[in-house]
């Protein structure tokens, strides 16, 4: 038996963890207990209702008897109390903890996730992962699913107890609770097909919200607001009517349910009135039974009201289930010391998404330690693509990826990052404070040496303009800084990491000169004495290179220094014709032509 089917049922259903599990077990317990104590103060009225209307009878109404009962009542309603408090830590106190449990370990599986993973995944539906379905799967275990168990229970075993009084009307009681289920269970397929679409249509809805919102600029820039909105104003019409769907489908099973549910009180108060009639129960008795009828039903019809989220769970879960059950990236290796060796790309093939057409196609080179490389080539060639195969953040279809001949898919991805660091042209800066931005390179760095980095990649400047200074917080991906500065950030950091591989891609391609001169200053200090892999489309930025490698289409179509492929002729020089033929471009140019 695999470790998947030890698995209790209801556990995998709910992508509970093993905490979690017996955690609900627990509210459920409490929540049963908090149903069978809130009868007690029901059972105690009966009982003196018995006693006082025993003058309406002619007999001497025993006073001590009533005193016992209010006591009794007393004594319930405490119970009642230490009940309900009970019942409030197992079920929200305990759902809180497994909902931050689940996302702090989604949050690090997502973390040990081989990148191809990412470019299969929209980020819309891996923040509905992690907040909307977790957040659906909270509110269900602390305030339905414990309920809804301990109130069909509670029921069954109020019905068992009431059968020993009049077993008659005890079936009355229970009776419609299997009927009101089953409407519901009849349901159930219908009703899940319509949130799996909803499902969908809310995370195309999200997609094309997010896609409007980030291209809000280039929109109004390019006055398309009316036909950049189409998509989204489709989407939301989409979940408007599947949810109107929804609505009505859930509506109409809650309402049979909770018909049928209630008609068990009339059908009490009918076979009540018979039997009273032909004098088999007494007034008191009918009396229990009415009351306890009206009591017993009132927890199932609240909690179905929130039916819709209950049925949703099934397809909330799955998805909960199978990203945690996504494969992490493979390789448990140590690869310390690696980082002084030689990276070699062997015959390596790569497509995105593990279908698509190949964007490489048997690429094969090999970085010297303390050497410069430099990839050269039109857009689209697979640049960038080499660079992201060097830093492990994919891996190749085919072909191997190794450093000092260890093949980089047998190391640990974390381990093997510890040796290179990386700048690429889309920085990613966090809303946090500077300083804390650059200590990203490496954990645990004191102030100074975070200071001592950003003084080497010409930070302090800026930020000594900001208004905090160094505790400055950047806002959403840097928004406070320029294009320069953000680069300047990212190099501080691997500058503060000091790995000895470091990647480079297009790291001042959009700078003006001022920002491009400093950068590439800090840039020539991160390199220093590193194996560096640089991608440039300024070919005059990689002249010195002891090696350059030309890709074309996703192959090798030159390599060599600056010299050797100048005197072939090949694509390398007539890149460098071109680029040095747009220097002496003016607008003055375009405007002649």
């Amino acid at each position: 038996m695999t470790a998947q089917n030890k698995v209790p049922r209801l556990q995998r259903a709910l992508a509970l963890t093993d905490r979690g599990y017996r955690s609900l077990k627990g509210a459920i317990a409490a929540c049963t207990l908090t149903n069978l104590a809130l009868m007690v103060p029901f059972a105690i009225t009966v009982m003196a209702f018995g006693v006082v209307l025993m003058r309406l009878t002619g007999q001497v109404v025993d006073w001590r008897a009533l005193w016992g009962l209010f006591a009794a009542g007393v004594a319930g309603l405490l119970a009642v109390f230490l009940c309900a408090r009970n019942d409030y830590r197992r079920t929200y106190v305990t759902a809180y903890r497994e909902t931050e449990a689940t996302r702090m370990g989604l949050a690090e599986h997502l973390r040990r996730l081989p990148m191809g993973f990412f470019n299969q995944r929209d980020l819309s539906e891996l923040t509905e992962n992690l907040m909307g379905d977790v957040s659906s799967r909270e509110s269900l275990m602390s305030s339905t699913i414990p309920q809804l168990v301990a109130s069909c229970v509670s029921t069954a075993v109020v019905c068992v107890m009431l059968a020993f009084f009049e077993w008659r009307l005890a079936l009355c009681v229970f009776s419609t609770l299997p009927a009101a289920l089953a409407i519901v269970l009849l349901s159930r397929r219908h009703e899940r097909r319509l949130f799996e679409r909803q499902t969908g249509a809310r995370l195309e809805a999200s997609a094309r919200l997010m896609d409007y919102v980030e291209g809000i600029r280039d929109i109004r820039a390019c006055r398309q607001v009316g036909s950049q909105s189409a998509p989204m104003r489709a989407a939301l019409s989409t979940l408007r009517d599947i949810a109107m769907r929804v609505e009505l489908a859930v509506d109409v099973c809650v309402s049979a349910a909770t018909t049928v549910l209630q008609a068990g009180v009339g059908l009490t108060v009918f076979t009540g009135t018979t039997l009273l009639t032909g004098g088999e129960v007494d007034f008191v008795t009918l009396l229990m039974f009415l009351l306890i009828a009206s009591r017993v039903y009132g927890p199932i019809t609240s909690i179905l009201s929130q039916l819709p989220n209950l049925l949703q769970l099934s397809s909330r879960t799955a998805r909960l289930r199978a990203l945690a059950e996504e494969p992490v990236a493979a390789g448990a290796g140590d690869a310390s010391g690696l980082g002084e060796k030689a990276v070699e790309l062997r015959d390596v093939c790569f497509s995105y998404g593990g279908g698509g057409d190949e964007v490489l196609h048997g690429v094969s080179l090999r970085m010297e330690p303390g050497t410069v490389t430099a990839l050269v080539g039109p857009s689209g060639s697979g640049k960038s693509t080499v660079a992201r195969l060097v830093a492990r953040f994919y891996e190749p279809a085919s072909g191997t990826v190794a450093a000092g001949g260890v093949d980089l898919a047998t190391l640990d991805e974390e381990s093997w990052l510890g040796n290179v660091s990386v700048v690429f042209q889309d920085v990613t800066l966090f809303d946090d404070t500077v300083m804390e931005n650059i200590r990203m390179g490496r954990a645990g760095a004191t102030d100074e040496e975070v200071r001592a980095a950003a003084r080497a990649a010409h930070c302090e400047e800026f930020v000594g303009r900001l208004p905090e200074g160094w505790a400055t917080r950047l806002g959403e991906n840097g928004a406070r800084l320029s294009g320069g500065e953000r680069q300047r950030i990212s190099i501080a950091r691997a500058l503060l990491k000091d790995a000895p591989i470091v990647l480079l891609d297009e790291a001042t391609s959009s700078l003006d000169p001022e920002n491009e001169t400093l950068v590439q200053d800090a840039v020539s200090r991160l390199c220093a004495g590193k194996t560096v892999l640089v991608i440039a489309h300024r070919l005059r930025t990689v002249a010195g290179a002891d090696q350059i490698v030309v890709l074309d289409r996703g192959r090798v179509a030159e390599r060599g220094t600056h010299a050797e492929l100048m005197a072939a002729g090949g694509i390398y020089a007539r890149l460098v014709r071109i680029q040095t033929e747009s220097l002496g471009w003016s607008v003055g140019d375009a405007e002649r032509r």
